[in-house]
């Protein structure tokens, strides 16, 4: 039996931290490491970032549109990325955003969290904007198999505050709305829950809506760590009581350091964020 996603993803953050690194394969990072750009240059980068990542952190959350835009190749790219990441032992989470409803969403719950799918990753992000609850069969899906979720929930993006802090007709936020209803998707199990919340560091959380009273017992993916200019010693003061359950997403702020210099970077990073939890116990 494959144990439950919050509990894999628990002993991950206890035993490594928060850091979670984004494979992002810009062209222009492509260029600085001095990889091809194709298929074969994505892939050789995704395989370094695994190998520098392995043994140092948590997690790491590949962009799927960075493969994406090469078509079938791109995949194929992807696919080994993937299958690298969860053999060395990371949580691999499929940074696809994927959102619909019925059969669809369930063939994405089937691409993305299968288990021997040839893009099988232990999570997924999901957008919920056709409705929370027409992500419950990917949950529902995803749970079975010992796999986890990611809802958009506040997201780092400015375009993006209007909408996610806007008063539903039930007076909460639409952010609020969408951390209870995925709350209620995933049931809560013990000790952390298989669907999470995508909450940006650089959001404030309060005109949001989403208090640690609604994110209690959820995994939080949080980018807007590194290049977008929150810090390690921001976790506590951003996340408050929830931060413990934080996986604080960096990528170009890492990624910059070059192929030879990233396993040392990732490890320095990694130290802060964990430093960071330890002082303000």
């Amino acid at each position: 039996m494959t144990d439950a996603f919050g509990t894999r993803l628990r002993g991950a953050l206890d035993e490594f931290g928060p850091l979670c690194v984004g494979v992002d394969p810009h062209a222009a990072l492509l260029d600085a490491w001095g990889l091809d750009q194709g298929p074969a240059g994505l892939e050789s980068f995704g395989l370094r970032v695994v190998e520098a990542a392995a043994g140092r952190v948590a997690a790491i959350k590949p962009q799927v549109a960075f493969f994406e835009r090469f078509g079938s190749a791109g995949f194929a790219a992807l696919e080994g990325v993937l299958a690298a990441g969860r053999e060395a032992g990371l949580i691999v989470i499929a940074d696809a955003k994927r959102g619909d409803i019925g059969s669809t969403m369930a063939g994405y719950a089937a691409a993305w969290l299968e288990a021997g799918s040839p893009l099988e990753a232990d999570a997924v992000t999901l957008s919920p904007y056709l409705g929370p609850g027409s992500l419950a069969e990917a949950v529902r899906f995803g749970a079975e198999r010992g796999k986890g979720a990611f809802v958009l929930a506040a997201t780092s993006n400015p375009e993006a505050g209007e909408l996610q802090r806007a008063a539903t007709a039930g007076g909460d936020s639409v952010a609020r709305l969408v951390a209870r209803e995925s709350a209620q998707l995933g049931g809560g199990t013990a000790p952390i829950g298989p669907v999470g919340l995508v909450v940006g560091a650089t959001i404030d959380r309060e005109p949001a809506g989403l208090a640690d009273d609604v994110l209690g017992g959820m995994p939080i993916l949080s980018p807007g760590f590194g290049a977008q200019g929150a810090e390690p010693a921001d976790l506590r003061r951003r996340f408050g009581t929830v931060a413990g359950n934080v996986l604080a997403s960096e990528s170009r702020s890492l990624l910059r350091a070059g192929a030879d210099a990233l396993p040392d970077a990732i490890a320095a990073r990694a130290a802060e964020y964990r430093e960071a939890l330890r002082d303000e116990r």
